[in-house]
């Protein structure tokens, strides 16, 4: 539903002229990225900078830059941006105001997210209590600093010019104007290390084309956690690694990353989860240890290259150096950890030469066993039991392995804990606790789903259980074609008219595949009549084909059981028939197809069954499959179409069209706000946009303009009004989409 342009102008509460020439364009850019009720805090935080009476141009640079901001890093900073706007007017900064609000957008995007953005924010006002005189300074050069500097780095580099003048007021400007040379100084210091955004492009190419995954990069501060140091692990999103890395014993920062990089992505490709719960903290170490050095092992098989920079980083433990006051047990395993990567180490221990060699024999026979890590970590553990294990203070030296992450992705842990220090593996505890899967299940994913109240994302909140449509009689589809008989006549016409001439040939080329015969002789009659010839007497072809892949999801919930008035047949019967026609026209077009249905009960329980995949013929599998679709349950779309797009989208193809055939509104049984589906939904159509996946919706709901246009776009979907006419309808508005 468009929003009253007049009602929102009269809740800017501000009297700037030139707010009105501007006003219906930024709030277009505001609805297109914010909810309803982030356009009132957008709008209400506007009238507050108005108010603050520190110029006219202030409410201008607002309105037009504040939507590029809560675009990246969410709605819900708009409250935090109007609250430093104020702290900036009250502390006598109002002129750094212009400048903290025209250069947020920059900053925002150097920043990545909210959290890091909060902190830029109380950055500012640290400066604000403590120096005055360098705020607006440092304002003008935020997105300079910001450039070169994590949100960590600017936090030490200001806490360095307050400290070096903390009797000097009068010199803030020069420093945080980058005037005085210790203030250079002191930058260049910060800036020493290597900055993950910076390489993020290099870094996502290089997994890709050493591992061919698609795991996403997810980089955190090392800034603000003063108590402990926050390690890297690998969870379902992705990788969770430091923003910046310095250099170390020698290896550049950009290798220290591609060293972690390479041992997340080893575990990704070789670890299999084990629970947590049979074993005792010091087994789970020991059995970590020899985990770490057989995917390492494997990896190094595939690229010999790795045992060196690993080694590079990897420490040395000297042989006898804990102190025997101290628990040698993090020592000892450091020990082990150098000897199985390193062919030369020095150590002599008698339990430790045994398990690297055992360990070794272990992966030539059989390094993918399942319980490899397991045997060896808790008979070494057995072999090297000592009384100083348990003695509280802990040998640390020399046995931290900083290219190694946390190991979470080793474990299933059948125990929640309520401890927000602990840290938990997300293959699951509920993997254990959850219901027995459906008869056919293939597996289950989990899937994040939009909070429209929070104005964020519940993470792997809703699970997907995969099957295989059960089959019935392939006969019953043949006979729908043969119903239709005519109609796939026309159709095949249709499909004729659409299939791609592989080559087609470019003549008038001065390089070519071929010499063109006709022009070459025309061009030598115009030689030997002293006439200047066509120098363009090649051919050549090029290629003219589709290259387009579509998954067809059915919306299979109870409503398409029902059978509408004046008709004879439900709209099951009718989407059968329209899909059956479909899937027959495409195959003789040749375009890769999918076909899937969804249907759901609660957030616990989406079902999603495949009917056709691309690589599958058209034939009597799939056909009994089809002939056995059934309707039943709720409607949770947002899930079904981030479940359909992620198949789609890993396609090669130059275009992917998700076409959703759907009878009704968003909904399910454990949602009280129809709302919240359909926002969620609509998320889920911004994100496979965004993954280069285009979303239609064929819909035969009647009352669907109510909705559908603010969850697919305006030119997004289609309503069948005669529903009878969809068996002709579905396969013509496929070939128009894709011809």
């Amino acid at each position: 539903m468009a929003r009253d342009i007049s009602a929102d102008r009269q809740r800017l509460q501000c009297n700037v002229p030139q707010v009105d020439d501007i006003f219906a364009d930024c709030l277009s850019d505001a609805s297109a990225v914010l909810s309803p009720a982030g356009v009132t805090a957008y709008l209400d935080g506007a009238s507050v900078v108005c108010n603050l009476g520190r110029g006219q141009e202030l409410v201008l640079i607002f309105l037009e830059e504040i939507p590029a901001v809560a675009k990246i890093a969410g709605e819900a900073i708009i409250p935090d941006i109007v609250e430093t706007a104020r702290l900036l007017s009250r502390t006598g900064a109002a002129k750094g105001i212009a400048p903290f609000l025209s250069l947020l957008p920059a900053c925002a995007r150097r920043l990545e997210n909210a959290l890091s953005l909060r902190e830029y924010f109380r950055l500012i006002e640290t400066m604000a209590h403590e120096a005055l005189g360098g705020v607006v300074p440092l304002l003008e050069r935020g997105d300079v600093l910001l450039g070169q500097l994590t949100i960590g780095g600017l936090k030490q580099w200001i806490e360095y010019g307050l400290r070096s003048y903390r009797h000097q007021p009068h010199r803030h400007g020069d420093y945080f104007s980058l005037q005085a040379a210790d203030s250079r100084a002191a930058l260049q210091r910060e800036r020493h290390g290597v900055l993950f955004v910076d390489h993020e492009r290099r870094l996502t190419l290089y997994l890709r084309a050493f591992w061919a995954t698609d795991l996403s990069f997810h980089p955190y501060s090392l800034a603000f956690d003063q108590l402990r140091t926050p390690l890297p692990f690998l969870d379902r999103q992705g990788i969770h690694l430091p923003d910046v890395y310095d250099g170390l014993n020698e290896v550049r920062g950009i290798d220290r990353y591609r060293a972690l990089i390479a041992h997340l992505a080893a575990h990704h490709a070789f670890t299999t989860p084990v629970i947590a719960d049979n074993f005792s903290p010091f087994q789970q170490l020991t059995i970590e240890t020899f985990e770490d050095a057989r995917i390492e092992q494997l990896a190094i098989r595939r690229f010999p290259g790795l045992r060196r920079l690993w080694l590079a980083l990897h420490p040395l433990p000297r042989e006898g150096d804990c102190p025997p006051e101290q628990s040698s047990f993090r020592h000892r395993l450091a020990m082990l950890s150098r000897a199985l990567l390193d062919p030369a180490h020095p150590y002599t221990d008698a339990a430790l030469r045994e398990y690297v060699e055992l360990f070794h024999q272990r992966m030539t026979a059989d390094p993918h066993h399942p319980t490899f890590s397991i045997d060896l970590g808790v008979a070494y553990l057995n072999a090297i039991q000592r009384p100083d294990f348990h003695r509280p203070k802990i040998y640390f030296k020399d046995t931290e392995v900083s290219y190694r992450d946390d190991n979470r992705y080793l474990w299933l842990f059948l125990e929640d804990t309520d401890d927000d220090e602990d840290f938990h593996s997300d293959h699951g505890a509920a993997n254990a606790k959850e219901e027995t899967p459906q008869d056919g299940a293939l597996f289950s994913r989990h899937h994040p789903e939009w909070d429209d109240q929070a104005q964020n994302y519940r993470p792997d909140w809703v699970t997907v259980r995969e099957a295989l449509q059960p089959a019935a009689d392939p006969a019953i589809i043949d006979q729908l074609l043969a119903k239709h008989r005519s109609l796939a006549r026309k159709l095949k016409r249709i499909v004729d008219l659409l299939k791609p001439q592989q080559h087609v040939r470019v003549r008038y080329q001065e390089d070519g595949d071929a010499l063109d015969l006709d022009i070459a002789i025309r061009a030598m009659v115009d030689y030997k009549t002293g006439a200047t010839p066509d120098p363009r007497v090649h051919f050549s072809h090029r290629h003219d084909g589709r290259d387009i892949a579509v998954t067809l999801l059915l919306d299979l919930s109870q409503s398409v059981n029902d059978t509408p008035a004046g008709l004879d047949g439900s709209v099951l019967q009718l989407s059968q028939e329209a899909v059956t026609l479909l899937a027959w026209a495409v195959d003789a077009l040749g375009d890769p197809f999918s076909i899937a249905g969804f249907a759901s009960n609660t957030r616990f329980d989406v079902r999603y069954f495949h009917f056709k995949g691309f690589d599958e013929p058209w034939g009597d599998t799939v056909k009994s499959r089809l002939a056995g679709m059934q309707g039943g349950l709720s409607t949770r779309m947002g899930a079904a179409l981030r479940h359909a797009g992620h198949y789609l989208s890993k396609r090669r193809n130059s275009k992917k069209l998700l076409l959703l055939l759907t009878d009704g509104e968003p909904h399910d049984i454990d949602t009280e706000d129809p709302d919240t589906l359909k926002e969620d939904a609509r998320k889920a159509v911004a994100e496979l946009a965004a993954a280069g996946v285009a979303t239609y919706c064929i819909t035969l709901d009647p009352h669907a303009d109510a909705y559908v246009a603010d969850i697919f776009g305006p030119r997004g979907y289609t309503v069948v009004d005669h529903i009878d006419k969809l068996p002709e309808r579905l396969p013509q508005l496929f070939m128009s989409l894709t011809k």
